[in-house]
């Protein structure tokens, strides 16, 4: 363990990266560099993450739980994709500006819900106002396999069924590399293609 020694922009961009989802290599970095738990990666003039916003902004839970124990800041983007109505009700409480909140690369608040799988937070989220990002919300329940949370989102939010992710792939790809039969049946009922 180095705990003297700052980080390198490299060491920071790698701790990144492996926050996406991948924990045993979060692990070893960490152990190595405690110094790089909070430290913010800056891809373009105005883009730039930390760890723990970029286990939210894909829904790596195991990564995102991790990084809160080892004492990372819980954002409300955070605790959204976790699936915590508390923490989320309580900040929101606080700061009702924070319905605007976005995380990593500018991604909505909803999006990160999403992949909480909790549509009780996402309900009361859309009643208090995130209406943004209601596509990219979709692809994230696509993404996991969501069906309910999927026929919410499209219900309610009216996200735009021709959607593609930042691969150029639609939602109806996405389900059909998961081989999601019920998903796929979903998306067909109410017109995507």
């Amino acid at each position: 363990m180095i705990e003297n020694i700052p980080p390198t922009t490299e060491q920071i961009r790698d701790f990144v990266i492996a926050a996406h989802d991948n924990l045993p290599r979060v692990r070893e970095l960490l152990a190595e560099f405690p110094g790089l738990l909070n430290e913010r990666y800056q891809w373009a003039e105005n883009d730039s993450e930390t760890a723990i916003q970029a286990a939210a902004q894909v829904g790596s839970i195991n990564v995102a739980e991790f990084l809160l124990a080892r004492g990372a800041p819980l954002e409300i983007c955070t605790a959204a994709m976790l699936g915590q109505n508390e923490n989320v009700r309580q900040m929101l409480d606080k700061d009702p500006n924070l319905i605007k909140a976005r995380g990593a690369h500018g991604i909505s608040l909803m999006s990160h819900a999403a992949f909480s799988n909790n549509i009780p937070l996402v309900k009361m989220l859309f009643e208090r106002g995130a209406i943004e990002g209601m596509s990219h919300a979709l692809g994230n329940a696509v993404m996991k396999g969501y069906v309910e949370m999927a026929a919410w989102l499209i219900e309610n939010g009216h996200p735009d069924l021709k959607w593609k992710n930042y691969d150029g792939k639609s939602l109806m790809t996405l389900a059909g590399e998961r081989r999601d039969k019920a998903m796929l049946k979903l998306l067909r009922e109410h017109g995507a293609s």
